[in-house]
């Protein structure tokens, strides 16, 4: 047991603990962050082998429960058709994440106002626009400015990924429809940046990315926050966060990479664990002063949790595409992304193109479709299919619901025996009119980018790697978890930086948001370092 406290102790070091560690390593404090897992090592990732399609459905998997790994902890969402995805080490799901780097858009902080649903932020796109360019700087994001859907300043620090064959041919389906696109903003170098080589068009982009392209946090922020005096602890397991008499956080009992249980105790603690690992060990630290978890006193930690429903568009071809080779997405349409009272729905959603898939991915889903048969011809027909297929995946904005939670499981527990996370979450009317809309408006793409078949998904199960809203911001402690700074309205030394703090979804990608918003935190940690628990 130690009694000596540090001054800032983060929980997780995925893109939200990586960005607030980054920005508050000049306050020269003693600042260290404690990680489940340990640091990726580029040179196993999939994308190194011919086998990355085994590996992605194997030890690479994108569910925990599939993956198994010993830093995993098993997640229950047998009462969900949205299963999570997540992994645990040192960069979180940027790891394994496609890169996609869309921001939030305005009217996203003002649902309430703008549509008569959920709640506004208590934060908006003005305030953290210079954030946004800050992240964008950091990750080396890509992309092309000027997209009308976006305020004007958007100004990404590389030019775009090229398009590619399929690419160009939806982006001239949207035209002939006069529906927006515009090419992929992606934290994804096309150029020499920050020490990290350009992209070489592997198109293993979901295994981890060997090449050292892709900007997830391992290889973005932490390499600055170490070298700025930032302590990374990985094989470092959060129990529960403990607490004095005055509400006040002490530290956490966690357990180290044997196994033996330790105690760290600090000034400052940050929860970055993700919308779903936070309200876990909310959930697990259970005192006198707070028996429902810790700073949940309004009773909403792990309750209004988010995920994105997903619908698949998968359109095959006569003459050949890309295949997988390429960075995962090009181009993006957001014609669907605002309300609008006849499509029977409120908010929308983000079309987003996938590029192709690999040789096994493409048998799997030919032998799915009947493209593909087994015995005779098995070959030929595979060929055949091969580097004919492009996707399309509509990414729906999904409404908070307080039956939508993740609470503690009464029987499942991780190695170390703390209560693993269950999972309760059921599609609103709402998500599952979008869903179709988006399946309806996929169909006409694809027909008039000239495919010959389409086939839907919708929802996506195995796409809950956004995982958002359950401690939620807010200005009233009966309504919100944390204030509009990120501190918890009930532990005045407590602040979350993840995606559960988010009020509403939006139709994109959160990871842009995520970690703009962890900028904004640490800024106005920084401001009120003189006062910070008043």
């Amino acid at each position: 047991m130690s009694d000596d406290p540090i001054d800032v102790l983060i929980i997780g070091a995925g893109a939200s603990g990586a960005a607030v560690a980054w920005s508050l390593m000049d306050t020269r404090m003693h600042i260290v962050c404690m990680e489940q897992g340990g640091v990726p090592d580029s040179g196993r990732f999939p994308s190194t082998g011919l086998d990355w399609e085994a590996r992605r459905a194997g030890d690479h998997h994108i569910s925990p429960n599939r993956r198994g790994w010993p830093e995993d902890y098993p997640v229950n969402d047998d009462h969900s058709p949205i299963k999570v995805a997540n992994y645990n080490g040192v960069g979180g799901g940027t790891v394994l994440y496609a890169a996609h780097f869309p921001r939030f858009h305005p009217s996203d902080f003002r649902v309430r106002t703008l549509d008569g649903v959920a709640d506004d932020w208590p934060v908006d796109y003005e305030t953290l626009e210079p954030f946004f360019a800050e992240n964008d700087r950091m990750m080396g994001v890509a992309g092309l400015a000027g997209d009308p859907a976006y305020p004007p300043g958007k100004t990404p620090p590389m030019p775009p990924i090229p398009m590619g064959r399929s690419g160009r041919r939806l982006a001239e389906a949207f035209n002939t429809l006069g529906w927006h696109w515009w090419p992929c903003d992606l934290a994804i170098a096309t150029e020499a940046y920050d020490g990290r080589a350009p992209c070489i068009n592997l198109g293993a982009c979901l295994s981890g990315c060997a090449q050292g392209a892709k900007g997830s946090v391992d290889v973005t922020y932490w390499p600055h926050a170490q070298r700025g005096g930032v302590e990374m602890r990985t094989s470092c397991r959060v129990r529960e966060i403990a607490v004095d008499e005055n509400d006040m956080a002490t530290g956490v009992v966690y357990f180290d990479e044997k196994g033996v249980e330790r105690f760290q105790a600090a000034h400052v603690l940050i929860l970055a664990a993700n919308g779903v690992g936070t309200p876990r060990v909310l959930l697990n630290s259970v005192s006198k002063a707070f028996p429902e978890g810790l700073a949940n006193r309004s009773g909403l930690v792990g309750k209004n949790l988010m995920f994105h429903p997903y619908a698949a568009i998968q359109g095959v071809f006569d003459d050949p595409l890309d295949g997988y080779k390429g960075a995962h997405k090009s181009i993006l349409s957001q014609e669907f992304y605002e309300t609008d009272p006849q499509r029977g729905f409120v908010r929308g959603y983000t079309f987003e193109t996938s590029r192709g898939m690999g040789p096994a991915a493409t048998v799997l889903a030919g032998l799915e479709w009947g493209e593909v048969p087994l015995g005779d011809g098995h070959h030929a027909a595979a060929r055949k299919l091969m580097n004919r297929v492009t996707s399309l995946a509509a990414i729906c904005e999904d409404l908070p619901e307080e039956h939508n939670r993740v609470s503690l499981d009464p029987d499942l527990v991780d190695s170390n025996g703390i209560p693993a996370p269950r999972i309760s979450y059921t599609l609103s009317e709402n998500s599952r009119a979008m869903l179709d809309h988006a399946c309806e408006k996929g169909r006409e793409i694809m027909t008039a980018a000239g495919a010959r078949k389409v086939f839907t998904t919708s929802p996506i199960p195995m796409a809950g790697w956004h995982l958002l809203g359950t401690a939620r911001m807010g200005t009233d402690p009966e309504r919100s978890v944390v204030n509009e700074w990120g501190r918890s309205h009930d532990v005045r030394n407590l602040f979350i930086v993840d995606g559960s703090i988010f009020v509403t979804s939006g139709g994109v990608n959160p990871t842009s948001t995520l970690q703009a918003m962890s900028l904004y935190i640490a800024d106005q940690i920084k401001r009120r370092l003189t006062n910070l628990f008043d």
